[in-house]
């Protein structure tokens, strides 16, 4: 073969590679649990403009996320469920600190199963513990999920951990907590408001004091060594109009 085909042929494969590469082009983001919906939701939007990005996500409690990404999990964004935990990365160095940012902000709700005869709450008054009726209060476990930390801060600060530290079904994250309630296999579980409003299954019957626990806030990062074009693309449309939108829809509060 000619040498000016064979640069030809040589050209066309590169140019093959290339686009291989572009059109399998992978964000992996790390989020918690209780953002599922609403990312989802916001990966969709995105790949309708980027169809060759593929956005993959693993969901689970922002604490477990947080200590596989430190010892080297594969993933591109991470976004926590409280800002202890991003903090946890940023010791570390395993993000890439000038991208931080605060993405969304959320509610801790106290909920019930949907056909429950309970349809208030008075968190002021720890006679509440009674509706509990011998079972357990549904919560994130607080020596590490954020929704439990909140609601251990909110329990505290109400003067009624001491009693109701006895008293829980520690789930691994927030999502496990809702789903107790869901099944009515607690009376009562703590979890965000956004949670709540995703499921059909349960209803609100209290709203904790906002005064009662740190604000309960959702940063983000890019992950330290992978703030390449596409994993950047991916991350700025998180703070996009487009996705403040979809957030919002989902009972966030967009920053």
């Amino acid at each position: 073969m000619p040498l000016k085909n064979k640069l030809k042929t040589v050209a066309v494969l590169i140019g093959c590679a290339l686009f291989t590469l572009s059109a399998e082009a992978k964000v992996t983001v790390f989020a918690a649990a209780s953002m599922t919906n609403a990312l989802q939701e916001v990966a969709d939007s995105y790949k309708k403009a980027h169809p060759q990005e593929d956005i993959v996500f693993s969901f689970a409690s922002s604490s477990v996320l947080a200590r596989q990404i430190s010892e080297g999990a594969p993933a591109d964004i991470f976004v926590s469920a409280d800002q202890k935990w991003m903090d946890f990365l940023a010791e570390k160095q395993a993000i890439e600190k000038q991208t931080r940012v605060n993405l969304v902000t959320n509610r801790l709700v106290m909920i019930a199963p949907k056909n429950s005869n309970l349809t208030s709450v008075n968190l002021t008054d720890k006679q509440w513990q009674q509706e509990l009726n011998g079972s357990f209060l549904a919560v994130g476990d607080p020596d590490h999920v954020p929704a439990g930390l909140y609601a251990k801060a909110a329990f505290t600060y109400l003067n009624q951990w001491d009693d109701i530290s006895k008293k829980l079904a520690r789930a691994d994250n927030v999502r496990k907590a809702l789903l107790l309630v869901e099944k009515e296999e607690s009376p009562l579980g703590v979890v965000y408001a956004t949670d709540a409003a995703a499921s059909r299954k349960v209803k609100v019957v209290a709203t904790f004091p906002a005064e009662s626990h740190p604000p309960v806030e959702y940063p983000a990062a890019v992950v330290k060594g992978h703030d390449n074009a596409d994993n950047q693309a991916f991350f700025q449309y998180l703070t996009s109009p487009e996705s403040k939108q979809i957030f919002e829809k989902y009972g966030f509060t967009a920053k």
